[in-house]
């Protein structure tokens, strides 16, 4: 489907309504509960500034004071759970307008999970799907398994505690810079066990710039093809 301009701007209000937020985790398929582990932003709006300090882990999301920390081992499998409100049922997880890529990246703390503010390049990507086929994307994916996507912490990452990044930028508007909304949540994990890999990393904000071309982008021009922002994933 191809839509003008002037029908995205019609459009734009009603999106903006459908707004979410990082809300659960999942270990090795066990739910560990509404906002655990999670740093939580005061509400679900997206960031647009690809420079700002609120791309690494949203807004006030430098601090992870009373956040706790999960434990896990390396190789363990996280799922990301996302919803607009504090519910899972009666409504979409998502939006279905807001249509995009899925990413993941970790960072590993100097010391603690908690007070780690992600500056500087330290982040790994070890996840990303984007554009499926011709209208179908990532995000149609999460919204078809209730807001889930999952990822496998490398079994070669180093022991200790990081920032799990996991990232949706939704490209509905997304025409002209700024437009992209990037959706991000930071859990805090301990690595219980791992192995001693020295991952490429990068830096968040840093690594996107606002006229990347899976940043400003049209989706609604019959898009064949999209080039998700960032660094290649990191397999370990």
């Amino acid at each position: 489907m191809k839509l003008t301009t002037a029908t995205v701007a019609l459009l734009a209000p009603v999106l903006a309504r459908a707004h979410f937020t990082l809300q659960y985790v999942w270990a090795n398929g066990v739910d560990e509960g509404y906002n655990n582990y999670v740093r939580i932003p005061p509400n679900n709006s997206p960031v647009t500034d690809v420079t700002s300090t609120d791309l690494t882990c949203n807004v006030n999301g430098l601090s992870g004071a009373g956040v706790e920390t999960l434990s896990v081992a390396a190789g363990a499998n996280l799922t990301l759970e996302w919803h607009q409100h504090a519910q899972r049922v009666g409504e979409d997880a998502i939006s279905g307008g807001h249509k995009g890529p899925v990413l993941v990246y970790i960072a590993k703390a100097p010391s603690t999970a908690a007070t780690f503010d992600g500056q500087g390049a330290v982040w790994t990507k070890i996840y990303q799907s984007g554009l499926l086929s011709s209208g179908t994307w990532a995000t149609d994916v999460v919204n078809s398994n209730s807001g889930k996507h999952s990822v496998v912490l490398p079994a070669s990452l180093p022991a200790g505690e990081y920032l799990v990044r996991a990232e949706i930028i939704a490209l509905h508007v997304a025409s002209t810079y700024p437009g992209a909304q990037f959706y991000i949540g930071c859990a805090q994990v301990k690595i219980t066990s791992g192995g001693s890999a020295s991952p490429p990393k990068v830096a968040l904000p840093g690594a996107y710039h606002g006229s990347d071309p899976g940043i400003t982008v049209n989706i609604y021009n019959n898009l064949q093809s999209y080039t998700i922002p960032g660094p290649a994933v990191w397999t370990g």
